[in-house]
């Protein structure tokens, strides 16, 4: 004869008493779900033992016993909320979470099987028909554990990444004990001694830099940027990089002019090179990118600005007395003709004009300052002069 065809109502009832069944069994449905994980997923080892199996324990009772309740009365969900956050902290990958629950729910349906076939024979096909119920609430409780684990994740991501940025602050500002330098390389990634950069760069004009023009890594260089309200700082990990080199791949990733440090040999080093970046930053002209080591003599009207402005006076304060048109052409011929490396011929040829044009301005120029472009000495002057004339009429005067 056909078996019955069993109604709803009586399917649960047979499910609900498949189910009282197997609450009885948790302890070794959890051990043999807890031996399986442990052998094959390393994750699961750093958790306690003891732990790791109360966490299944209670995983079984709360998904069995959902089984028996409407599903308005379900707490299987908030059980699966709480184990997918805590995952997340245990640093378990996502895909281990929800392997566990696959194996949950096969493990659980395997002692379903046994039950009804040894117990219960003739509930078979309600056991078929209730199957439906179980894979759904399974499913249910691994997309809530995933969100979860998702939530937690992307958290403690972000407290992780605000710790780093603290640390980096440390670093550059010179806040850092033995503790804390070793405390940021971890959080970092980075070696506590070896060879670093930093770059100061700035934006030219009113572009803003774009924070996808900030990468973690250029070139197989380790990049750390902080944004600071007059520039941002970048921290090159250079390793056994040649620093030209180094800067050369970086300089498509900076948002305009930029000062560069020189090579420091380790992570309490920063500050200082932080504090060299900035003032060679604070010699830039728009475009540039340059080493302290290149911007000396500049710097040290950025270091002294009264004596810089002293020194401006004491040069070029006939030339400034000019007309605008008069005083930019001279400053514009005397820049260029340092640059050229006092070539007239290039300087010519630069500035679009005749040799005896420029003969003629240097000659004025001597006229007016009383400094020979012809003396070494004086020639200094009114280099020194014309730097610092440069960094005073910038807005960006900052503290280094």
């Amino acid at each position: 004869m056909p078996s019955p065809v069993l109604t709803r109502a009586e399917i649960r009832t047979v499910m609900r008493t498949v189910a009282a069944r197997l609450l009885e069994q948790v302890p070794q449905l959890a051990d043999r779900l807890l031996t399986e994980l442990r052998s094959t997923e390393n994750a699961y080892r750093r958790i306690p033992e003891a732990e790791h199996r109360r966490d299944l324990e209670q995983g079984f009772r709360a998904g069995i016993g959902a089984v028996m309740q409407a599903w308005p009365e379900r707490r299987d969900l908030s059980h699966a909320m709480e184990v997918g956050a805590r995952r997340a902290e245990q640093g378990v990958p996502l895909d281990s979470l929800l392997r566990g629950y696959r194996l949950a729910t096969q493990i659980t349906w395997e002692a379903m099987v046994d039950v009804v076939t040894a117990e219960y024979p003739e509930a078979a096909a309600a056991l078929l028909r209730g199957a439906g119920r179980l894979w759904h609430g399974v499913d249910r409780q691994a997309v809530v554990a995933a969100d979860a684990y998702r939530r937690r994740e992307s958290e403690l991501r972000s407290r992780r990444a605000e710790r780093a940025q603290a640390l980096l602050d440390a670093l550059l500002e010179g806040r850092a004990d033995t503790a804390v330098v070793r405390d940021a390389a971890a959080a970092l990634q980075v070696p506590q001694f070896g060879r670093y950069l930093v770059v100061a760069t700035r934006a030219d004009g009113c572009a803003r830099p774009e924070l996808s023009r900030r990468p973690a890594e250029v070139a197989g260089l380790r990049l750390l940027w902080r944004t600071r309200p007059d520039c941002e700082l970048v921290v090159v990990a250079l390793a056994d990089r040649d620093p030209d080199k180094a800067l050369a791949a970086l300089r498509p990733a900076l948002p305009g002019r930029a000062g560069v440090s020189p090579v420091v040999e380790g992570l309490p080093e920063l500050s200082e090179a932080r504090r060299y970046a900035v003032l060679a930053l604070r010699t830039c002209r728009e475009g540039e990118v340059v080493h302290l080591d290149e911007r000396l003599p500049a710097v040290l009207s950025v270091t002294q600005p009264d004596l810089a402005e002293r020194l401006v006076n004491a040069v070029l304060r006939p030339i400034l007395e000019l007309d605008p048109h008069d005083r930019d052409t001279l400053l514009a011929t005397l820049s260029c003709w340092l640059e050229c490396e006092g070539s007239v011929a290039r300087t010519a040829a630069t500035l679009y004009c005749h040799r005896n044009t420029v003969f003629n301005r240097l000659r004025r120029i001597e006229t007016l300052t009383g400094r020979s472009p012809d003396r070494p000495r004086q020639v200094m002057e009114l280099t020194l002069a014309l730097d610092a004339y440069h960094i005073l009429a910038t807005p960006e005067r900052e503290a280094g």
